[in-house]
């Protein structure tokens, strides 16, 4: 299956599920997204009031109400027809106003149909690991950004949360002390197929995740003329741990699910 085929069934997925994922964030996002994904996309974004944003994958727009709120002017876009709609209901009777529009990520025409040297910022929120092919959002945002402006993307974090973590749970001794250890179990990295997993507990259907070891994903920017100049990995803090199962992110202090990245055109 080439790229245009996975992208047109990720598509068909993501309108099939799109009202479970609507739910499931609501109006402000998940525990997941607002503890990890929007907290250091906002600190890495650094956002100042006026400035023009493009949310690349909107989903149900939670993020990009988000930036609104904090004086952003946002344009939204996802491949989802049914997201948009969904994104455009939760912002119906919003002080912000957010233009939402039906593009493509994997689309570079599309995405500078939106207008060159229009955006003070383009962010990425958790769509990287969603789509076949990542060098045109890449490529179309180096155009699309004013001089001075950062492209922020998060994303699971390669190393530790992509195609393949196993979760594991042991009992050890530690001097005379009997604890439990949490973590992951990775058996490869370098090079990994797309594959189909479930994103969430109770989801309709699984979508294509496809792995990208850091050197791949940074290539495609660095090609694209980007240099990274911030980079986070968040966990969860102390006080989250019980609001997981025992095999769940929210125990695992030492090991960041999430990738966060700040590139600016060199």
């Amino acid at each position: 299956m080439d790229t245009r085929q996975l992208n047109e069934e990720g598509r068909e997925l993501w309108n099939r599920k799109a009202r479970f994922w609507d739910e499931l964030h609501g109006d402000q996002g998940n525990l997941f997204h607002r503890r990890l994904v929007e907290s250091s996309v906002l600190q890495l974004l650094a956002l100042q009031r006026g400035e023009r944003v493009l949310d690349a994958g909107c989903g149900n727009g939670a993020l990009a109400r988000r930036l609104a709120d904090k004086g952003a002017k946002v344009t939204a876009v996802d491949y989802s027809e049914e997201m948009i709609r969904l994104a455009k209901r939760r912002s119906r009777g919003s002080a912000s106003d957010i233009d939402y529009r039906i593009v493509d990520a994997t689309d570079k025409d599309a995405l500078l149909s939106l207008g060159t040297a229009q955006f003070d910022a383009v962010v990425c929120s958790m769509t990287l690991m969603d789509i076949p092919i990542v060098a045109p959002l890449f490529e179309a945002a180096s155009a699309l950004l004013r001089s001075g402006g950062r492209f922020v993307f998060a994303t699971m974090h390669p190393a530790f949360n992509s195609n393949n973590p196993v979760f594991f749970q042991e009992k050890e001794d530690r001097d005379g002390i009997v604890t439990t250890v949490t973590g992951v179990k990775i058996h490869a990295y370098v090079d990994l197929p797309p594959v189909k997993g479930s994103g969430a507990p109770g989801e309709p259907a699984p979508h294509f995740y496809y792995h990208r070891p850091l050197s791949a994903l940074l290539r495609d920017a660095f090609d694209a003329g980007f240099v990274l100049d911030g980079l986070l990995e968040p966990v969860f803090p102390p006080e989250d741990a019980d609001l997981g199962s025992e095999l769940s992110w929210t125990r695992m202090r030492q090991i960041p699910p999430v990738l966060t990245a700040r590139l600016r055109l060199a």
